[in-house]
């Protein structure tokens, strides 16, 4: 991921903080993204599906942690195996959790062996916002797009602030933040930790079933820094968590660091050079396993042309994947693996009278199995003022992880196959939005076929190869009204996940998802009130039920710069399960105190 996408993303957030300072969280200003297009646009001169929740939605909401938050969104399956750390998948538009690009300030965070990233791990006090968009997106940052692209942007800290909670569970987090000019320049500093007693992460159809609790402790790390050099900016960005996570039959120590160094051009529309590595390790003494992975890469993107709504945008990119799995009993590697891959792609942006498109194409050159050409193309129309129709034609693939690849399997069996070619996908969506104050509406129609997927059903030792072919089919409506002291606001989601090889549905998708919100300020207290719901859907060993969860978060200013918030989740305690045989909580409240120096 390049400068530019990053320093627009830190423009974006820091205006959006600004307006968080200055106003109620009522009082709405015009969003901005970059990730739909690699560049800074108001988020109604897009022509994908994307949504965006920032530090004010993030404060007010209250959640528990990452997860909790991201369930709310349109098009997004999230399965947790136990409490607050434990082990997380984010299915998007039926897509596996493995075709979901995920970004951390322009940086690819998931793991090279498994192929997915742990938001368990990322602490929401960390993150000033992110950004969703659904839909593929290979032609503008390749591999893993299929579902679509989550980006997360952690805080640039200004000022100095500091936050305290405490829960059920035993659970209590503290996080501070520091920020300081540098002539022209800044500097910022977070640091954080969480500990949480837990609740036992399985019930008695889990495989490895032992009644105790389960908890989890992590002390975390961020520091950001920009600095104008002449007619150029530098800015560099670390972000360090490592902490314990218990399960019922041992213990994971887990460590995550990405770093990234930036130059660019100083008027932001020109040149961009960014380099960046991403670190996971994975140790479990139980197993006596240990999975490292490290990822650099190199980008460079050039907006050669821009004027009005009309640009040109192209870039290169070179990527290096190692990683190993290691028998810490022996310590000898199980295997490791380095692969290597370079791209570029170009992308035109433009508008005539009620009329504008997108069209960008892009080539990946990968060790192993050679060249992938993809391609993209959306077309918005408006029909009125306030209606918009768009349409989207993109092509997706996943390069196989280092597990698929290389992995000697369980005695033979399962094991990788280092000729596997990459999945693909092809999607058409239609999509219909409106806004006009104080409403917005958007409805999305998609399907997309997925060929080649990686199956370990090779001949008798159930290598991995491919042979699996999807169908993602669905539809999502959102909405949202901002009235003087009023929010509202929800999605509703019908999808259908199917296996055409054996015509069952896939794993652990709801094929009917709602999601409602409603807020109202009274004098100086803010109240929220949500529900989350999913229909019954398969797993392993049959159906789960399906759940509803009401949630309820308060937030009230004490002085000048204090606040206390409280968030209940499962305010009436259901019982429910997100994976057979593991237990999610009941009824969970986090009371947290803020305070904040301002500018």
């Amino acid at each position: 991921m390049n400068s530019s996408i990053f320093r627009s993303g830190a423009v974006a957030l820091l205006a959006a903080s600004a307006a968080v300072q200055a106003q109620s969280p009522l009082r709405s200003e015009p969003t901005v993204v970059v990730t739909a297009n690699r560049l800074q646009l108001a988020i109604d001169e897009t022509l994908s599906s994307v949504s965006v929740i920032d530090r004010a939605r993030i404060e007010a909401y209250g959640a528990l942690d990452l997860v909790d938050l991201l369930r709310a969104e349109a098009g997004l399956d999230v399965v947790r195996t136990g409490g607050l750390g434990a082990q997380t998948a984010v299915f998007m538009r039926g897509a596996n959790s493995n075709q979901v690009l995920v970004l951390v300030d322009g940086v690819r965070v998931s793991s090279s062996t498994a192929g997915t990233y742990a938001f368990e791990q990322l602490p929401l006090e960390q993150i000033e916002r992110i950004e969703i968009v659904r839909g593929p997106r290979a032609a503008l940052y390749g591999s893993d797009a299929i579902g679509g692209v989550i980006q997360i942007f952690t805080r640039r800290q200004q000022n100095f602030d500091a936050t305290v909670g405490i829960g059920n569970h035993d659970t209590w987090r503290a996080a501070a933040g520091a920020g300081w000019a540098l002539g022209e320049g800044r500097i910022g500093v977070r640091v954080g930790a969480v500990d949480t007693g837990g609740f036992n992460s399985q019930n008695p159809r889990g495989f490895s079933f032992d009644p105790d609790k389960d908890g989890f402790e992590q002390q975390n790390a961020v520091v950001d820094v920009e600095l104008p050099l002449g007619g150029v900016l530098f800015d560099a960005q670390a972000n360090h968590a490592e902490g314990e996570l218990e399960f019922d039959r041992g213990v994971s120590d887990l460590r995550n660091s990405q770093l990234a160094l930036g130059l660019s051009s100083a008027d932001q529309e020109g040149w961009s050079l960014r380099a960046s590595q991403a670190e996971n390790v994975y140790d479990t003494p139980a197993f006596f396993s240990r999975f490292e992975t490290r990822r650099r890469q190199l980008d460079w993107q050039h907006l050669a042309y821009a004027q009005g709504r009309n640009t040109v945008l192209w870039g290169l990119s070179w990527v290096e994947d190692d990683g190993a799995s290691i028998d810490t009993f022996s310590g000898s590697d199980k295997y490791a693996g380095v692969r290597e891959h370079r791209a570029g792609f170009i992308a035109w942006r433009g508008a005539a009278p009620r009329l504008s498109w997108e069209l960008a194409a892009r080539h990946d050159d990968y060790d192993g199995f050679g060249g992938r050409a993809s391609a993209q193309a959306a077309l918005g129309f408006e029909l009125t003022e306030a209606w918009q129709l768009r349409g989207n034609l993109g092509q997706g693939f996943r390069a196989p992880t280092l597990n698929e690849l290389f992995s000697p399997g369980f005695g033979g069996l399962f094991a990788g196959n280092p000729d596997l070619d990459p999945e693909r996908s092809r999607t058409a969506e239609l999509a219909l939005g409106y806004s006009a104050s104080p409403w917005s509406m958007d409805l999305q129609v998609y399907d997309t076929r997925v060929r080649d997927l990686v199956d370990f059903s090779g001949g008798s030792t159930f290598a991995a190869i491919n042979v699996g072919r999807a169908r993602l089919r669905g539809a999502e409506l959102s909405w949202r009204r901002e009235h003087s002291d009023w929010r509202l606001g929800g999605n509703l989601g019908w999808q259908q996940a199917r296996n055409e090889i054996t015509g069952s549905d896939l794993l652990r998708r709801a094929p009917r998802k709602a999601n409602l919100e409603l807020a109202r300020r009274f004098g100086e207290w803010w109240l929220q009130a949500d529900l989350h719901a999913a229909a019954p859907r398969p797993d392993f060993g049959g159906e789960l039920p399906g759940y509803g969860l009401v949630g309820l978060s308060i937030e009230r200013p004490l002085a000048e710069r204090w606040s206390l918030s409280l968030r209940v989740d499962n305010l009436f305690d259901r019982d429910y399960e997100l994976a057979r045989g593991f237990n999610a909580a009941g009824t969970a409240s986090l009371l947290q105190l803020r305070w904040n120096a301002g500018q």
